[in-house]
């Protein structure tokens, strides 16, 4: 697992004005190496001062063309659309919306249940959540990773706090006849998102039928059938 920050300083080397880029890398080679953080210092000349820099796919902001704007999101108070088959709503709020969050390795979300709606099984590939329920009940749960496949679950009341893990699945379920609402923050300004069965079902161009009835046991007509449903 690897996280990185990167910063700008203005720098003098042989009377000409440049750049220092810095990166905090913190490599994890596993229980037995142990884990290693190494700051690493990269001096850039003029000719490449310019170049463009990237965190978690995004480019770096220049903070000499920052407005109060970039730094401010409304709307989070606004309920989702929960009108749809899975009956939840996700309202972001990372880098894409708020580009104030450039670097600083943190994100939010609200996400809206309609009765019994679920956040189906998903994965954040760069974040760790944390999860507040702000109304309602809500049945939380996260897998473990190979060999054990353990589903950890829970029901959540208002104001409970649960956390999934970065990269393992997890899903949520509204377990009451009233609509729900949570927040949630995430470790990253750029988490992403593997909706599980959207990646499996409806990839484009599609998995082959037979790979999927054969990692599903399943018929090719049944994965088929699932294929064109995604």
């Amino acid at each position: 697992m690897s996280h990185a920050a990167v910063a700008f300083v203005d720098g003098r080397s042989q009377g000409r004005r440049s750049s220092w880029r810095w990166k905090l890398c913190n490599d994890g080679s596993g229980a037995a190496a142990g884990v290693v953080a190494r700051l690493v210092i990269v001096f850039l000349p003029d000719s490449l001062a310019s170049c463009s820099v990237t965190v978690n796919g995004l480019a770096c902001r220049n903070p000499a063309i920052d407005e109060a704007n970039d730094f401010s999101f409304s709307g989070l108070h606004i309920p989702g659309n929960t009108s749809n088959p899975v009956g939840s709503k996700v309202t972001p709020v990372t880098v894409s919306q708020l580009p104030g969050l450039s670097t600083l390795s943190i994100s939010m979300a609200r996400i809206d249940f309609a009765p019994w709606g679920i956040n189906p099984p998903h994965t954040h590939p760069r974040a760790s959540e944390i999860l507040t329920v702000i109304e309602g009940s809500l049945k939380v749960g996260f897998v473990t990773s190979n060999p054990e496949n353990r589903l950890v679950s829970k029901v959540l009341e208002k104001g409970d706090v649960f956390v999934f893990p970065e990269g393992l699945v997890h899903f949520q379920q509204n377990v009451g006849y009233k609509s729900a609402v949570a927040v949630v923050a995430l470790s990253s300004e750029n988490p992403g998102v593997i909706a599980i069965s959207n990646a499996v079902f409806g990839a484009n161009p599609k998995i082959p039928s037979d790979i999927l009835a054969k990692a599903f046991q399943l018929d090719r007509n049944v994965v088929g059938q699932l294929q064109w449903k995604f």
